[in-house]
C-alpha cells in the first residue's frame, strides 16, 4: 500500500474511532460523581451511592435513583457510599457505580472510551490508585490519566497554566479537603485532610441523637446543613426548622426544632479543622511563594466552598483574602477537561504515565 493510501486508511480509522468513542473527565468523590465529555460538557452529576439487595448482594440502583431510596429503603435493601473519604472502600460497588455512570455519559454510538482523566487525592496511596484504575478498566476505559484534585481545581478556577506567580486553592468536597499551592500548572505543595462537608451532616445527626433525643436520617441532616449552617455567626441565630425523626427513648416518631445558632455550634469544630489544614500548608511555603499567595489570596472550590460565610471566616482566621470560584462544585471537572487542550501539560502533571487498560493502540488515535 502506498504512503498516501496508508495515510487515508489511518485518517479513516481515526475518524471512525472519534465517532464511537468519548474522552472523559471524571471527578468521582465521596458525595457525588461528575463526568464531562469532551465537546459535550457535563453529562453526569449524581450522588456517589448505590442501593444493594441485602440478600443477593446485587446492586439495584445507582446515583439519583439510589439516593431517592436513602433513609426509606425496603427491609431487604441498603444504600451505601462505596467511596469513603475520597478513596475506594468497596471495590465491587465502586466498579459497578463507575461503569453505570460511564455508560450514562457515553454518546449513543460509543461502546468504549478512548481516554479518561480522573482526579485523585494528593496523598492517595498506590493501592488506592490501583483500585480506581481497576474500576476504570471494568468500565471499558482504554487509557487513564490520574491528576491531583488541587491541580485540577486550580485550572478549573481560572488560574493560568503559564502563571509564574503562585496560587493557593482550597477544595472542600464531601469527604475530603485538598489544599494546594500551584505555579505554572504544577503543584509545589499540597495537603489532603479526610474531612469535608459531609462531616457536618454526621455531626448534626450525632448532636440531635445525643442532646435532643432524636435520630434523623442523612437527607434530613443535609437539609439542615444547607438551610441553616454558616461558618460565621448567623445573622438570625433564632431561625429554626422543625425536623422529624425517631425518638431515641420511645422508638416512636418524633420532632424537634433546631436553630441556626445550634447548627453554627455544631459546624465550628469542622470549619476550624479545615482552616488549620490551610494554615499548616501555608507555614511550609517559601517566602517568595507565601508573598505571591498573600497578594492573590485563597481560591475556594468544591461543593463545601458554597457554605455561607466560609470565605469570610477563612479571611479572618488566616489574614488572607478568600474568594469562591465560579460554580465551585464543577471546578475540578472543568480543570480536568481543560487538560485535554494542553496535552504536554497533561503528560507532565499526571501522577503516572497514562495507564493502558484495554486498547493497547489507543495512543495511535489520540489527538
Amino acid at each position: 500500500m502506498s504512503f498516501i493510501g496508508k495515510t487515508k486508511t489511518f485518517l479513516g480509522l481515526n475518524a471512525l474511532k472519534n465517532l464511537v468513542s468519548d474522552s472523559m473527565a471524571i471527578d468521582m468523590g465521596s458525595a457525588s460523581t461528575i463526568i464531562a465529555v469532551r465537546g459535550r460538557g457535563i453529562v453526569v452529576d449524581e450522588p456517589s451511592v448505590v442501593a444493594v439487595n441485602k440478600v443477593t448482594g446485587e446492586v439495584i440502583a445507582v446515583g439519583n435513583e439510589a439516593h431517592k431510596m436513602q433513609g426509606r429503603e425496603a427491609r431487604d435493601v441498603t444504600v451505601i457510599a462505596p467511596l469513603v473519604d475520597g478513596v475506594v472502600a468497596d471495590f465491587e460497588r465502586t466498579r459497578t457505580m463507575l461503569d453505570h455512570f460511564v455508560r450514562e455519559a457515553r454518546s449513543g454510538l460509543s461502546h468504549f472510551s478512548r481516554r479518561a482523566i480522573m482526579s485523585v487525592l494528593s496523598e492517595v496511596t498506590q493501592v488506592e490508585q490501583r483500585a480506581l484504575l481497576a474500576a476504570a478498566e471494568e468500565a471499558r476505559i482504554s487509557r487513564v490519566y490520574m491528576i491531583e484534585e488541587g491541580q485540577a481545581a486550580a485550572i478549573g478556577a481560572g488560574v493560568p497554566i503559564n502563571d509564574e506567580k503562585a496560587a493557593a486553592v482550597v477544595d472542600i468536597g464531601g469527604g475530603t479537603t485538598n489544599v494546594a499551592a500551584i505555579i505554572s500548572g504544577s503543584i509545589i505543595a499540597s495537603r489532603a485532610e479526610r474531612i469535608g462537608s459531609s462531616d457536618i451532616d454526621v455531626a448534626i445527626m450525632d448532636r440531635l441523637r445525643r442532646h435532643r433525643g432524636l435520630t434523623i436520617g442523612v437527607q434530613t441532616a443535609e437539609r439542615l446543613k444547607l438551610e441553616l449552617s454558616s461558618a460565621t455567626e448567623p445573622f438570625d441565630p433564632s431561625k429554626k426548622l422543625n425536623v422529624r425523626g425517631r425518638d431515641v427513648q420511645t422508638g416512636s416518631p418524633g420532632a424537634v426544632d433546631i436553630t441556626a445558632g445550634e447548627v453554627y455550634t455544631i459546624t465550628q469544630p469542622i470549619i476550624r479543622r479545615i482552616a488549620e489544614e490551610v494554615r499548616t500548608l501555608l507555614a511550609d511555603l517559601s517566602p517568595e511563594v507565601a508573598g505571591d499567595i498573600y497578594d492573590r489570596g485563597l481560591i475556594m472550590t468544591g461543593g463545601g466552598a458554597s457554605m455561607e460565610g466560609l470565605a469570610t471566616y477563612l479571611t479572618k482566621e488566616l489574614g488572607l483574602t478568600a474568594r469562591v470560584a465560579d460554580d465551585p462544585r464543577f471546578a475540578i471537572v472543568r480543570g480536568l477537561s481543560q487538560l485535554y487542550e494542553e496535552p504536554l501539560l497533561l503528560r507532565r502533571v499526571a501522577r503516572t504515565e497514562p495507564h493502558p487498560l484495554i486498547d493497547t493502540e489507543a495512543t495511535a488515535f489520540e489527538t
